[in-house]
């Protein structure tokens, strides 16, 4: 089971910023992609942004490009989400999620750049809401 312990979120006015911070297991978090995809009401599933835990490759909608930046500590096996520049349209529940449950093997290991290049993520938690006003 994958546990995303996924803290931050919440109101803010058009032009401010939010963090966003996902903490998961060891196990989890090692050579895996991870990242956030968002959700809003009657709208389409978006990947977000990921990052790859095993090297320095990160991956952005080009939606949000230039105003997000996401990062990672790996000490901590957490990532961050720092959206900057938040727009009306940012508005949606938020979802930290990961590729795999766990990367513990190079059968495992197999397509997850290409699914990380895809912010394709398969698992999540329970997401928090980003609320933008103007």
């Amino acid at each position: 089971q994958v546990q995303l312990v996924e803290s931050g979120g919440g109101s803010v006015q058009a032009g401010g910023s939010l963090r966003l911070s996902c903490a998961t297991s060891a196990r989890t978090y090692s050579n895996n992609c991870m990242g956030w995809f968002r959700q809003a009401p009657g709208k389409r599933r978006e990947g977000v942004a990921a990052i790859y835990t095993g090297g320095p490759e990160t991956f952005y909608a080009d939606s949000v490009n230039g105003r997000f930046t996401i990062s990672r500590d790996n000490a901590k096996n957490t990532i961050y989400l720092q959206m900057n520049s938040l727009q009306l349209e940012d508005t949606a529940m938020y979802y930290c999620a990961a590729v795999r449950e766990a990367v513990t093997s190079n059968i495992e290991a197999l397509g997850i750049m290409q699914r990380c290049r895809a912010i394709d993520l398969g698992y999540w938690n329970q997401g928090t809401q980003v609320t933008v006003s103007s």
